[in-house]
This record gives C-alpha cells, sequence and structure tokens, in this order.
C-alpha cells in the first residue's frame, strides 16, 4: 500500500510552516538551509573561517585549511540554546503571544592530528599535513510558537473541509467510519473529521431529484459566531554531522584539502490547533487537531578546497560542497478530541453508530513513509586577514542553489513507494531561489586572551518575497584563553529570523500566521593541544 501522506491539514506555505508534516517543498527547505556550527571560537566569529585556517571549523567549511595547524590538538563543544517567539495572526486584533523553548545539546567534538617537517628538513616541499575527524551540529529545530486570537466561520479549520468529491471518496470515509479505523493514506484528515463527527458526507441531487451518484458533497457541523482560535507549535531536533577531512601545506603558501561527512538528523514536531464557540444554538463547543511528526535521516557529502598565502599577512580561500543524499522515515500521528454540548437545534451527523454529546477522541492509524532528499550544492569563497599577533579580520560569501534540492521516492524500503514527486519538485523550483549567504569576524589578542566579534546574514531563499522577510540574522560574540597546552573559548550567538505560514488551506481566505523568533546559543570549548 502506498504510504506517503498526500494530505494532511492542507498547510499553505507562504514562509517555513511550522508543521508542514506532507513531504513538500518545505520539507527540501528544511534540510537545505544550515546554520555555522563547530567550536566557540568558529561561532565567535560568525562561521567566517573559509581562508582562514587551523580552526577546527574547518572541517566542515574548507578541510584546506586543516594543512595550517602545527600542533595536534582535541576538544569538546557543550551548548545551550534559548529560544522565545511572538506569533499572532495578521490583522486580527488579539495580541502577539510569547512562547519560550530552551535545549542543550553537544556543538562540537573533535580530533586534529597534525605533521609537519622540521624547518631544516627540505626533502620535500610538502610541509606537513593534519587529519580531523569529528561532530558538529549545522542545524537547529528547537523552536515554539503559539498564537491565538478569532476567526469568521469561513475562515475557520472546518471550512477546510468543505467540498465535493467522488463515489469512491464517499464509500472509503464511511468505511473508515464504521470500521473506526482512520487513515492517512489517500483522503488526509478527512476520515478523522468524518469519526469525530465534525462532517459529514451526502450524494448530491441533480436537478429532478435523482441522485448522481458520481458526486459527493462534504458539509462540516453548524458553526456561528465568531470563532476562537489557538495553536500550539513545538519542535526539536536538529541536523549533526560527523566528518573525516585531511589538509596539505605546500610550500606553506597553497593548503589542499578534502573531507567527508555523514550527516544525521532527527525532527520531531507537534501541533495542537484548538477552536472553540460559544453560541447556544449549536451542540459543537470545541475541538483541538492534535498532530505530531518524526523524521529521522542518515546522509553524505563531500567536500573540496584550497588556501592560497598571497602575501604573510592576506590568506584566499574557496571550496565547493557536493549535494547531501538522505534517506529519511517519517512516522505520523493525528488525533480529534472533540466536545459537543446536548443543547442547541443544529442537525448533528448520526450516521455514525454512536451519538457524539460530550467529549470523545478518535485517532488516526500510524502513517510511516520513507523517503530521499537532495539538498543544493554549496559554494563558499573567503578572505583573511591577519593583524600579526595581534589578531585577524575575516570574510565568507557563501553560495547555495535552494531551487536545486530534489525529493526522491524509495522504492526498495519497506514503507517506501514509487512515486515520481515531479509535483513537490516543480514546486521547489518554483519557490525557491538562489541565495548567498555571508559571514563576517574578528579576533584580537591580548597576550594569553582572546576577544572576537561576528555576523552573519543568511538570505531569503524564497522567490515571491521581495522584503527579505525570511532573512536569518546572526550576531556572535566571544572570548578565549590559551595557557600552554589547554585553550577555553566561550561564544555566545543571537540569532533573528521570522516565519509566514497558514494552518491550513482555504484558497485564499485561511488566516495568515506570523511568528517572530530570537534565539541565544552559548557554547563553551575545552581543549588541549599536543
Amino acid at each position: 500500500m502506498k504510504k506517503r501522506i498526500i494530505r494532511l491539514s492542507l498547510a499553505l506555505v507562504v514562509g517555513q510552516a511550522s508543521h508542514a508534516f506532507a513531504q513538500g517543498a518545505s520539507d527540501a527547505l528544511q534540510y537545505s538551509r544550515l546554520q555555522f556550527g563547530g567550536p566557540a571560537r568558529t561561532q565567535g566569529i560568525g562561521g567566517a573561517n573559509v581562508a582562514l585556517g587551523a580552526d577546527f571549523g574547518n572541517l566542515t567549511s574548507n578541510p584546506a585549511g586543516l594543512g595550517l595547524f602545527q600542533k595536534s590538538e582535541a576538544h569538546i563543544t557543550p551548548g545551550i540554546g534559548l529560544g522565545q517567539s511572538d506569533a499572532r495572526i495578521d490583522g486580527n486584533s488579539a495580541a502577539a503571544v510569547n512562547e519560550t523553548k530552551n535545549s542543550f545539546h553537544l556543538g562540537s567534538i573533535g580530533m586534529v592530528f597534525a605533521t609537519r617537517r622540521p624547518d631544516d628538513d627540505q626533502s620535500s616541499n610538502w610541509r606537513g599535513g593534519a587529519f580531523a575527524l569529528g561532530f558538529t551540529r549545522l542545524a537547529d529545530f528547537n523552536t515554539a510558537s503559539r498564537y491565538q486570537g478569532s476567526v469568521g466561520n469561513d475562515q475557520s479549520y472546518l471550512a477546510s473541509l468543505r467540498g465535493t468529491a467522488g463515489l469512491d471518496y464517499f464509500l472509503d470515509i464511511r468505511r473508515q467510519g464504521g470500521s473506526g479505523n482512520y487513515n492517512t493514506v489517500d483522503y488526509g484528515l478527512d476520515g478523522l473529521a468524518y469519526g469525530a463527527y465534525l462532517t459529514d458526507v451526502n450524494r448530491v441531487r441533480v436537478p429532478g431529484g435523482t441522485i448522481n451518484d458520481s458526486i459527493t458533497a462534504i458539509t462540516s457541523t453548524t458553526r456561528r459566531g465568531p470563532i476562537g482560535q489557538s495553536e500550539y507549535v513545538t519542535s526539536k531536533g536538529s541536523i549533526s554531522q560527523f566528518d573525516l577531512g585531511y589538509g596539505a601545506s605546500y610550500r606553506d603558501r597553497l593548503y589542499l584539502g578534502f573531507g567527508i561527512g555523514i550527516v544525521s538528523s532527527n525532527h520531531t514536531i507537534t501541533k495542537d490547533l484548538t477552536e472553540t464557540e460559544t453560541d447556544p444554538t449549536t451542540h459543537l463547543s470545541s475541538f483541538t487537531l492534535h498532530e505530531d511528526s518524526k523524521t529521522t535521516g542518515t546522509g553524505i557529502n563531500a567536500r573540496i578546497g584550497a588556501i592560497v598565502r598571497a602575501t604573510d599577512a592576506l590568506r584566499v580561500g574557496a571550496s565547493i560542497q557536493t549535494p547531501t543524499y538522505m534517506r529519511l522515515s517519517n512516522s505520523y500521528n493525528a488525533s480529534f478530541t472533540t466536545t459537543f454540548t446536548a443543547q442547541g437545534n443544529d442537525v448533528v451527523s448520526v450516521s455514525l453508530p454512536t451519538g457524539p454529546i460530550g467529549t470523545s477522541s478518535v485517532d488516526a492509524l500510524p502513517n510511516d513513509y520513507d523517503y530521499a532528499i537532495t539538498t543544493p550544492f554549496r559554494a563558499n569563497g573567503g578572505v583573511a586577514y591577519t593583524l600579526g599577533k595581534h589578531g585577524f579580520v575575516t570574510g565568507d560569501v557563501e553560495y547555495v542553489g535552494y531551487g536545486q534540492a530534489r525529493l526522491h521516492s524509495s522504492p526498495n524500503t519497506a514503507n517506501g513507494d514509487n512515486y515520481s514527486f515531479s509535483s513537490q519538485n516543480a514546486d521547489i523550483q518554483n519557490q525557491y531561489k538562489n541565495t548567498v549567504n555571508l559571514r563576517f569576524g574578528a579576533e584580537g589578542r591580548f597576550d594569553v586572551f582572546r576577544v572576537r566579534l561576528g555576523y552573519a546574514r543568511y538570505g531569503d531563499p524564497y522567490k515571491a518575497d521581495t522584503n527579505n522577510e525570511r532573512v536569518q540574522n546572526f550576531y556572535t560574540a566571544g572570548a578565549g584563553l590559551r595557557q600552554g597546552n589547554f585553550f577555553l573559548d566561550a561564544a555566545v550567538v543571537y540569532t533573528t529570523f521570522d516565519r509566514n505560514y497558514t494552518p491550513y488551506s482555504l484558497g485564499g481566505q485561511e488566516p495568515l500566521i506570523k511568528v517572530n523568533n530570537t534565539r541565544y546559543t552559548t557554547a563553551v570549548t575545552a581543549g588541549v593541544t599536543f
């Protein structure tokens, strides 16, 4: 049986949707839009290390930088994320609601093994090199948002369930209601809504009073007056990468490197959409749609890079990374909880075995699906200028073609199929554009102490957004201590990013939700050289 989630809550993505559970364009963007990571030194300079070298963060940005290591080292970097959001229904009089989401994580752990020929050994122009291996956290999915307000009856979630369909739909929905086995395979949440007494399905009568068996009408239970709507969305997880890389020095002027990355991803997202009403002439008092989706996956990529020491102080670097190929497994669950009161004069569906009065819940069958994704090619360029023993300044530019991402079927796995994803891949091309990310950083050295500042601007990937509303801004600062063979670094990254999304589709009448996010990420790196 085909197990792809064809239609859930019909999320229409305007920005990065908070709960686009079906595999689609927003899914591709989620796994393509990475952040800079690594030890606290890398984070403190805004991730701008493509031309810098001798930084463990080069393992994921430009492995040629490994060739500048003079000593071996080992380090570990734990971190804490403190996030908050303000969400509201656009144009609604209700105030924005603040929500928080905090997390603890391992930002980086790794080792570098460096070798170097003595200065008096001139037997080869290859002066040294370093092999590095380690773990780096490259994306943070930990967010939460909540909004509440009011919508009209024709803007409510139930309005999205009304419409017409064919006889097969009619029979399947009735079959699900009779058996209690509600699946999201072919008709999304329609069967579950029917089982929760939120909708009914009736065959359509044509002029003259006869029934047209090929057409059915989907109707929702009666709603009157302003509808209270609220939604709580929470997301957790990350994308991490385990890397192996090597960089070599040629005459201490040219540095070349390559690396292989093994990607690991986990993402869990939960949504509770609630609607309420108080009109005494209707039976329905409230309902809550609960959805949760968990996606895990692994992938692989590779990168090569070079750094040229143009002068003793000036370095120029570049690197390219192949697309990442990932296999993903998704598990989806949904339920409706409804409360019907005895009062009211509207007609409630009685086509199911039991009546709806009171509070009850119905659950969908679990839906598991396997698929694959190819994320875009990435290219980096950078310049670093050292200020003798006083520090350095550095800057990077990164190209990412988000429209190049592609979804693929996984027919040889237990929960996969041969679905083509042609329409979803066309959506990716139509919605996303080529984007440039900028990173800048500086370090000042004062005896054994280090002070760092950085800024990064990750471009808006959406073609339709002319105001750059989905730009991500990162403001960073850090400090460090070097004492003998021991080093200790700390960094803080302040991130701002906005999301616009619609919780369901109503042909342009659905509410638009605007979410403003901020997040502080702190990291501390402890390490030794040897």
